[in-house]
């Protein structure tokens, strides 16, 4: 079982957590009041749409809560969307639609893609969201470029009609996107350094903390730190103090105290080469699948397959 907490520092002292239930399929989000230790389900995680006919539940990895505003917090799981909840709408009656997340985020490319899932999520101290994909790269959302803004009922037509504008602009944005780590073999968190959320940080199946700029994402920082992978990566919130750990027994104690500036592995080329080739090749299974789909006659018959292999 796999446990992710997050602390909610809101008006009452609660943190929720994303369980995964090894191979159980089911994928729960609950709240703990630590004043009274009671726990309360909130709400099962389910797709986006009905496209995904072989599962009725998306497992969760990943949680993390807006240190701007503690109400909303996102989860991330076993598909490509990652799902912004409110706090707020929470109802112990079950009045409202509290497990329906009024705000989600995805690559465009990612969207509708079954062969990745998300593995961290983190918040900036502005509320930017970091996402980290398996099989895939990290990338970072502004706020307002959500797949959902969905107006209040009540607003005018004009209103609906500037609100469907965001909508479209917000398709039309592109995440800022990091790559250079490998996120396959295991579950692996991603976050932010220094108080000031400067740097984005990951582990890598090659055993190698990556660091970024979070502004320009230049890679500008690889460390050893483990002789197998690196799962997770937290930085201390008020200095620059990173801890790691990954298949190791035991957790590394990070702080810059370099005099002169580190370079690059020497083969940090190869790495990223790799990304790349990867990446192709996922976005060539994806149109070939999607051409695949096209093909299908009435009869459930295949016309016109394209031959990856000839």
């Amino acid at each position: 079982m796999k446990v992710n907490l997050s602390l909610y520092k809101g008006k009452e002292l609660d943190f929720n957590i994303a369980n995964l239930y090894g191979s159980i399929t089911l994928s729960l989000a609950f709240q703990i009041d630590l004043r009274t230790a009671t726990t309360t389900k909130l709400f099962i995680c389910c797709p986006i749409d009905d496209s995904r006919v072989y599962t009725r539940v998306i497992n969760l990895n990943a949680i993390t809560i807006d240190p701007r505003n503690p109400n909303l917090f996102a989860l991330g799981g076993s598909d490509e969307h990652t799902r912004l909840y409110d706090l707020r709408k929470y109802k112990s009656d079950g009045s409202t639609d509290f497990g329906l997340p009024f705000d989600r985020f995805c690559p465009r490319h990612l969207i509708g893609e079954y062969q990745v899932g998300i593995t961290g999520l983190a918040f900036s101290d502005q509320s930017e969201l970091l996402v980290s994909y398996n099989n895939e790269f990290i990338y970072l959302f502004m706020r307002d470029i959500g797949l959902e803004q969905n107006p209040v009922p009540s607003l005018s037509s004009s209103a609906c009609s500037e609100a469907s504008e965001i909508e479209l602009a917000a398709m039309d944005a592109d995440p800022q996107v990091y790559k250079g780590h490998r996120n396959c073999q295991t579950v692996k968190g991603v976050n932010f350094f220094v108080p000031k959320s400067e740097y984005v940080v990951s582990g890598s199946d090659c055993g190698r903390i990556f660091i970024w700029k979070k502004k320009g994402r230049e890679l500008v920082r690889v460390m050893e730190a483990d002789k197998h992978v690196v799962n997770c990566i937290e930085s201390h919130p008020h200095t620059t103090v990173l801890a790691s750990c990954g298949i190791e027994r035991d957790i590394k104690i990070w702080t810059p105290k370099a005099i002169e500036k580190a370079v690059l592995p020497t083969n940090i080329g190869q790495l990223l080469s790799w990304q790349s080739e990867r990446q192709e090749l996922m976005d060539l299974m994806l149109t070939f699948n999607i051409n695949s789909d096209a093909s299908l006659d009435d009869g459930g018959n295949v016309s016109g397959l394209v031959d990856l292999f000839s």
